[in-house]
């Protein structure tokens, strides 16, 4: 996947003046590191959720009754 060069929106808190410009490759390298990072993060969770609703499906159980369960 191809990213474009996205772009950042400063304000100058003094001059209350807003100011747009591409990002720099350093901030665009950490920008798409980010994005990465976020994806697995999302992924993992969506596996992690996927893999419980399984389980409680095999035990025939609510999350809810999962839950009283363990308390």
């Amino acid at each position: 996947m191809t990213l474009k060069k996205l772009t950042i929106t400063e304000h100058n808190s003094t001059t209350d003046e807003y100011t747009t410009r591409l990002m720099t490759d350093a901030e665009f390298e950490v920008y798409k590191a980010d994005k990465a990072r976020e994806d697995i993060e999302k992924a993992e969770a969506e596996a992690k959720a996927q893999a419980k609703a399984e389980l409680l499906q095999r035990l025939g159980i609510t999350e809810d009754e999962a839950r009283l369960l363990l308390n």
